[in-house]
This record gives structure tokens, sequence and C-alpha cells, in this order.
């Protein structure tokens, strides 16, 4: 780094620009390629035009006379990082050029070049430089090219991985691919894409332990969001036919290779819908993105997962029963269900209602099993406090996890809203945070204003974007999100 900020200060003391503002490039490498390379088929074949690229140098090799570098494109939704050949020639440039060149270009730092294109004699499509100037000095060096970086290493500094390796800069591009079909899928449904609160006075929407902050201006205490869904209703309730957001929430709780303290969440609401209604829709968006991706078929040690055939149905108590070798539904006692647990030595807690219960056994037990789109659906009351009461089930609400490949990407339900219904199922949240749950719910008595204008019959649904980039990716939540959480070193 030292040799580096010697160079720097060298180019600066001879009146030179080591970072300059006036470069401008009239072709991107990606240009120079698909424009050049039918037009110049042969070796020393060359074009007189005059052109203008940038680019990180990721190669230098300095001979006599001559000098081969490879520079690299920024990447794009179109490509991954274009790479292209510059040679720089003493007969072109110049004994002082060339000279200078030698001495301050260094892998990493980004350079321009003004030339023309031609095919080198061994057939390489390059840009012969007739200039060249030093566009930003690197003081850092690159990670060695032909050498892995770290696990580790490519969360920690990103931007180097996404420098160096292919497949960081595939899975941006990936994400950004999925995030277009997305939005493309919800609009052409008429879908309003809104923007709500991340501050929160009472968090809810989910069962989550939040963030706590404090506002100063006002001096209280407040929440980061742990969910979209209040405030997404909230717009129901004023008219909004159809919303949805796409936009980073928080939750305060363990973190591993499917779970991050910040993760992105798609939330979409339809009026004069229900769980069925909008089960299709999450079809729709997840379908589009693998013909985004161009995946419908995902291959797993558990077996093929096939986006293209039946996405099926499967009811909780029904498919816990069949797992267990015995009936169990929402009357079985909790000491039976800790006993079932405890058999297979899965934590819980003795004092969780059955629901609870049942959930963690099912959870540990079927949803592994359940690699092929399946819709669980009618599970006990207790596992979604937002969501409608069964029309046919007391009990149970309405209410589905889409699990695909053993792991939950989403969930949707036909909404609650009657208003008194919605406050006693708060209220009774409310009890549970005051006695100590740190994931129960507060009592919004804004959100349940609100409902009390009344809203339309509605389907809502919630798609953890990570883990639908994790399905298509086949890398940890990690990997999917750009920059995550890390602990501190040291």
């Amino acid at each position: 780094m030292q040799v580096r900020r010697d160079k720097r200060e060298r180019i600066l003391a001879a009146g030179g620009e080591a970072y300059p503002a006036d470069l401008r490039r009239s072709h991107t490498l990606a240009e120079i390629r698909a424009g050049w390379d039918e037009k110049l088929p042969n070796p020393e074949d060359k074009d007189e035009t005059e052109v203008t690229v940038g680019g990180r140098v990721v190669f230098v090799r300095n001979t006599g006379k001559l000098a081969f570098v490879t520079l690299q494109d920024g990447f794009t939704h179109e490509n991954s990082g274009e790479r292209l050949q510059v040679m720089l020639s003493l007969a072109n440039v110049g004994e002082e050029a060339l000279a200078a060149w030698k001495a301050d270009v260094d892998l990493g730092d980004f350079v321009w070049v003004r030339g023309h294109v031609e095919r080198s004699r061994r057939g390489e499509l390059s840009v012969m430089a007739h200039e060249w100037r030093m566009a930003s000095k690197a003081l850092r060096p690159l990670p060695t090219l032909h050498k892995e970086l770290s696990e580790e290493a490519r969360v920690r500094q990103r931007y180097a991985d996404l420098v160096v390796r292919q497949e960081a800069r595939d899975m941006v591009r990936t994400r950004a691919a999925i995030y277009q079909a997305i939005r493309r899928v919800l609009d052409e449904q008429g879908f309003l894409e809104v923007e709500t609160p991340t501050l929160q006075l009472v968090h809810g929407g989910a069962a989550a332990r939040p963030f706590n902050t404090h506002l100063n201006a006002f001096d209280i205490d407040m929440t980061l969001r742990i969910a979209l869904e209040l405030f997404l209703k909230r717009a129901m309730v004023g008219g909004a036919d159809r919303v949805y957001e796409m936009g980073r929430i928080f939750r305060n709780e363990g973190i591993d290779s499917s779970h991050s303290a910040e993760f992105t969440m798609l939330e979409a609401y339809m009026s004069w819908g229900d769980q069925f209604t909008i089960a299709e829709v999450i079809k729709d968006i997840i379908l589009a993105a693998a013909e985004a991706t161009g995946i419908h078929q995902i291959e797993t040690p558990e077996g093929t997962i096939d986006l293209d055939g039946e996405w099926k149905w499967l009811s909780f108590y029904p498919g816990l029963s069949e797992a267990m070798g015995e009936t169990i539904t929402i009357e079985t006692p909790a000491e039976r269900l800790i006993e079932l647990l405890e058999e297979r030595e899965i934590d819980h807690d003795p004092k969780w209602s059955a629901g609870k219960l049942a959930m963690e056994l099912f959870g540990e037990v079927v949803e592994p099993t359940l690699i092929n789109p399946t819709f669980v659906c009618d599970y006990p009351a207790i596992a979604q406090p937002l969501a409608r009461p069964h029309r046919s089930e007391p009990g149970l609400v309405e209410a589905w996890d889409l699990i695909i490949g053993g792991m939950e990407r989403g969930t949707g339900f036909s909404e609650m809203i009657d208003p008194v219904v919605q406050r006693e199922v708060l209220t009774q949240q409310s009890l549970a945070a005051a006695a100590g749950d740190p994931e129960a719910m507060q009592l919004d008595e804004d959100f349940l204003n609100a409902l009390e204008f009344g809203c339309p019959p509605m389907g809502g649904l919630g798609l953890g974007i990570d883990r639908l980039v994790m399905l298509f990716t086949d890398a940890g939540i990690r990997e999917t999100i750009l920059f995550p959480l890390l602990k501190p070193q040291g």
C-alpha cells in the first residue's frame, strides 16, 4: 500500500491527476465486444474508428515496447462485467506515456484509454491505445484472482468479492432480475406499490422481537418495523384496491444460514379476495422469478423441486397426524405433544400452548419433507393473530405457509377485518407482551381505529425475498444479501 501511495504522490507532484473528473467513454467494453467481434474476424484486422473506453485493471503484462492489459467493466443487468484487452505500444503512445504506464499502473487501478479496435496477432479483440490516463488510483491491492476468498472474507469485504468473483456479481444480478419480475407481475395485476414507515411507535404485524430505539425530537421510544402489514392495511381501509411493498424489516432474533436480523419482505393485499386468491398471486410471482432466472427445476439432496408441477395444499393437523402415525387435532392436549417432542429430542418450552407445540412439531418433522411447492393451511389460531378465523373449523385460521424445498418461503391469509374480534386478539397479545413475551404484539389503537372505518374482504401475502433468492441460487442468506449484518471482528 505504501508503494501505491508513493505512486499517487508522484503523479500529483508531477502536475498530473490521480482521480480526474473529466473522463468520459464512448463505449462500454461490452459494446466494443458486441460491435466489433464480427466486424474484425481475423488476426490483425483493425478499424481506425476512434473509441474511448475505461475499466479496472485486472491483468497487466509489460514487455519492452508493448504492454498488454485486461480491463473489467462494471456489471449490469445484461452482463457480469465484460473484460477486454487493451494494448499500448511505443509507436502509438510514445516513450513518455509508455514509461508512465509501467511506472504508475497497478492491478485494481481504473484507467481511461483512447484508441482504435483491432485484433491482436493471437486473435484477441483489443483496443490499441493512442492515449491513456489514470482514472482512479487504487491504494489497496486486489485479492489474488486465482485464489478463492474465504466465505468470511467474501461477506466482510463484499466490494472485493464483487471485483474478483463472477458468482458474487451474478448473485446481485439475479436478485435484481427477481425484483423486476415481482414488480412486473404485481403491476400487471393492478397492485399499487407504496411505502410505509420503518420507525414505528407500536410494533406489530408479526410475532417477533423488535429492535428498540429512541426518537430524540419527540423524546419517545420507538421500534424498527417487524412487518409491513399494519400500515398496508390502513391503505386498504383508505380505499386502495390492491397494494404492495417490498421493504427492509428488522427482527432482533437469531442469525443463521436462513435467518438475518434485517431482511427484505414483500407484502401484498388484494380486496375482494381470500387465502386462495392470494395464493394464486404468490404462485404467479414465483413462476415469474423462475422465468427470469431460467430455473424451473431445482436439484436438492432431498429430490427435485419442480416449480412447473402441481402446487399442493396440505391441512396442518392431517399432515401432522400422518407424520406422527396417530391422530392429532386441535383437541390434542399439550402433555401428549410434549411427549412427541421429547421422543424426537426437539427443543421446546413446556409452557407453550398446545397450538404452539404442534407448530414446533410440524416445523421440525413435516416441513423438511415438503420438497415441491406445498400450501400448508388450516393452522391453529395462535399461528396468525391477524388472520380470519376459519369459516368451518373452530379454533383454526384461514392461513397458509408456502413450503418449497423444506423451507417456508411465504405466507398468506384471509385477512381479519372484523374490528371487534381483532381488538380481542390484539388485547390477548398485549397481555402476553405485558407478561414478558418479547414476540407478542402490542395493542395498536390507531390500527384498530382504522379498521373500525370498514375494510373490504381481502387476502394478503408475505414473501421473504432473501429466501426466494436462496431457492434459485442454492446459497445461504448471507450470500444473497449484498451487505449482510455481521458480528464485528475482534
